[in-house]
């Protein structure tokens, strides 16, 4: 699938989302075993980019790495994780 496909494709599923989600009210807790989980994605989807940048599908390899750094930001925004500036 061409870069631009994978957009499209990416780009109208999330629309979808966002448009149906529901916020939750209130605060909300995040337990250690959830945190250890999502930590279990991110390298995961590190292993991915790995993997399909070796097969020189860099696109996807792109797409996985995203999805990364998506889940350390959002890890980092509640407190769950603590990254270091780059030197």
């Amino acid at each position: 699938m061409s870069a631009q496909a994978l957009s499209e494709k990416y780009i109208g599923a999330m629309e979808k989302t966002v448009k149906d989600m529901q916020r939750t009210n209130g605060e909300i807790n995040v337990s250690e075993v959830c945190i250890t989980e999502i930590l279990g994605y991110v390298t995961a989807y590190l292993d991915d980019a790995k993997y399909f940048r070796n097969q020189k599908k860099f696109e996807t390899s792109l797409t996985s790495i995203a999805y990364c750094e998506g889940l350390l930001d959002a890890l980092k925004l509640i407190g769950a994780v603590k990254i270091p500036s780059a030197p």
